[in-house]
This record gives structure tokens, sequence and C-alpha cells, in this order.
């Protein structure tokens, strides 16, 4: 049977790579599957060969304490993977750990392709070549990243933003008001604060503190946090202070439905941003990295917007507060103007619209896409 390797690092890899094994599975029911994954990943049947969880870091002084264990498990993966002889290896995002891995893999001969092409184009362009070294291909999830990635001789795959598939403008308002004895008279607030453990120590506080702020001038608040299962115990232990206590929610149902019955969002920029934004939630972005990340970040950063909402609209949509902009006062400003001004609300939702259908494949679902192209590097036979 033909094996395919698949190497997630956090929750949005283990995401894709759950879907990405469903697709392959119904193109090929002869596939097994090996690798590192979580929950998603799980429920298709892979067992991982350790618990994902380890490895969902991010910034320098985030990772630099769990350095020993990282290259521990990078020597593990990469034992597995050369023992096993895998017909192709999917790495997914994560690329301080992933890549890494295929650096070491790919000189025997395996295949690789990389799911969620990097962000090279954003910053860091000369890393290409390291790139063009690790992988035998890239899957990209933005419109715009073929035409980088083939003017530099590699070979690129649109194959859509998984963000279509996850059902976030299905949502029900009326049923989540119901569901939680929501009044018709609270406005409901979306909170996103991340879903790794740096950023949740950072954006917590700020958010927190936000709301304190909005609940002020805006009566009957009503804040709802959908929770990302591998930091749930840190994201509870970062509310239970809150001078306005939110509403937690943890199954993508419930999300979706408080997309639906939500006014506006405060919003961790990243994938959460697609995420409302289909859902056609008016909102506000918010970021902070480790001071000194951000110092060495910020000033290689060649791209005007933090948010891939306005990247793709290539204007603000959505207004940005990142690093030293990202102050309660300034955030809670915004969602109040957002409140208030059901034109400026609209706007926004005119913006989201023009871009969503810029992340569509040509054909069929984005993991479906994925798995087209992941098949077209198995060898034949």
């Amino acid at each position: 049977m033909t094996l395919i390797y698949i190497l997630a690092g956090e929750a949005s890899g283990d995401l894709l790579g759950g879907r990405l094994m469903a697709a392959l599975r119904r193109r090929r029911p002869d596939l097994t599957f090996a690798g590192v994954g979580g929950e998603r990943m799980a429920e298709q049947g892979l067992h991982s060969l350790f618990p994902m969880q380890e490895l969902a870091l991010m910034g320098l002084l985030e990772v630099l304490p769990k350095l020993r264990n990282l290259k521990r498990r990078m020597a593990q993966v990469e034992a597995d993977i050369l023992a096993r002889r895998p017909a192709v290896l999917v790495t997914i995002d994560a690329p301080s750990f992933t890549l890494r891995v295929a650096e070491k893999v790919r000189p025997s001969g395996i295949k690789v392709v990389h799911y969620v092409a990097p962000q090279l184009w954003a910053w860091r362009p000369g890393r290409i070549e390291k790139l063009k070294r690790r992988v035998d291909a890239v899957l990209a999830l933005l419109p715009f990243e073929p035409a980088f990635f083939q003017a530099h001789g590699m070979a690129v795959r649109f194959v859509g933003h998984p963000v279509l598939e996850g059902g976030a403008d299905q949502g029900d308002a009326a049923r989540f008001r119901a569901r939680h004895n929501i009044a018709p008279h609270e406005r409901v607030v979306i909170v996103m604060p991340g879903s790794r453990r740096g950023e949740i120590s950072r954006m917590l506080p700020v958010f927190g503190e936000t709301l304190r702020l909005l609940a002020t001038k805006v009566p009957h608040l009503r804040p709802v946090l959908p929770l990302a299962g591998t930091v749930a115990e840190a994201v509870r232990a970062g509310i239970a202070n809150w001078p306005v206590p939110p509403l937690v929610v943890t199954t993508p149902e419930d999300k979706h439905d408080a997309f639906a019955a939500a006014e506006v969002g405060l919003i961790k920029s990243g994938t959460s941003s697609l995420e409302v934004a289909l859902a056609g939630l008016p909102h506000v972005v918010g970021y902070r990295m480790n001071p000194i990340t951000a110092a060495i970040v910020l000033r290689l950063v060649q791209v005007p917007f933090a948010s891939i909402v306005n990247l793709l609209a290539e204007r603000a949509v959505a207004p940005e507060f990142i690093q030293n902009d990202c102050t309660p006062p300034k955030l809670a400003a915004a969602l109040l103007h957002l409140l208030h001004n059901p034109e400026a609300a609209a706007a926004q939702r005119t913006g989201f619209a023009a871009v969503m259908g810029q992340l569509r494949p040509a054909e069929g679902l984005p993991s479906e896409a994925a798995a087209a192209a992941v098949l077209e590097l198995l060898p034949p036979g």
C-alpha cells in the first residue's frame, strides 16, 4: 500500500491535514498515512508520532526554552520518515519545524510538497533558494502567490483557501441566541485572540481591557469567545478575571452561529480574519508580537497590511492595529465606530464579498485541489 507521510505543527495545519487525508482517501482508498497531527488527522486514522501540541510555538522567545525538545522531536521525525520511506512527504505550514525536517529527508529521494506557501513575498524573499532545496512543490492558498514562486523557478499550485470549507458563512443567528439565552437587545461581539500560546498571553490582556472600555459606551455588550482546543486551558485562565466575562463556545457549529449573531468582531490578525470576513462580520484586526521578534520582523516586512483580507483587497477594508498601535483605546474606538455607523459596517461587508471570490480554486474544493496536486507527485504505478 502507498504511504503518505503528513507533518503538521499546529491546529490550523491539523485541520488542513484532516481534510487532505479525507480527500486523498476518496480518490485513492489504498493510501495509508503516518506522521504528526492532532485531533482532525486522528479522526482520519492517523496515529501521531507524538503529541502535535509540542510544536505549537511561535516567536523567538517562545521557541528558545523548548529548543532542546524541538530538536529531539525533529530527529525523531526524520528517523521515522527515513525508516518508512513514504511515497510523498506533505509538510503543512509551521515552516520552522516542518521545512527543517524536509531539508533533512529530501536528499534521500523522498518527494516533498509543502502545503501553505511560506509568506516569503511578505518578508525574507531571499530565502526562496533555501526553500527550493527543501521541497519539490508548494501548494499556495492565495491567488497572488503562484506568480511570485514561479518567477523564482519553483513548482507551485494555487489550491484555494481552506476557509471556504469551514462553514463560517453557514451560521444561524436565531439558533445561537436561543441556545445561549441571549436576549434580542444584547449586542454580540466576537473575540478571537489566537490559537498559539504566545498569542494568547499577549492578546488576552489587550482584548480584555478593550472590552471593558467598550462596555462603558455600549450597554448590554455580550462578548463571545470561540475556544481553540490546543490553548483551551490558557484561554480559560486568561479570561477568568476579565471585567466583561465572555461566553465561551467550543464547537465549530456554535462558533459559526455566533458569527451570524454578532455585530462586530475583535480579531487577531491571521486566518481568523478570513473566517469572519467569509461570514460577513465587520471587524477590527489587532496583533502584537514579542517585542524582540517584532523588532526583527517589522524591519523586514515588505507588504502594506497584516490582514489577508486587506492584502487581497489592496486597501484597508478592516482597520488594523499592529504592535504599538494595538492598544485597548484604539481598538475600542474602532469597534465603537462600527457599532454606531451602519454605513461603515456595510462597506466592510461589500469589501469582504469581493475578496472571497479570489480564494476559490478553478474546480472543486480547496482540499480536493490539494489532494490532486499531492497525487501528481506519487510515483507511477
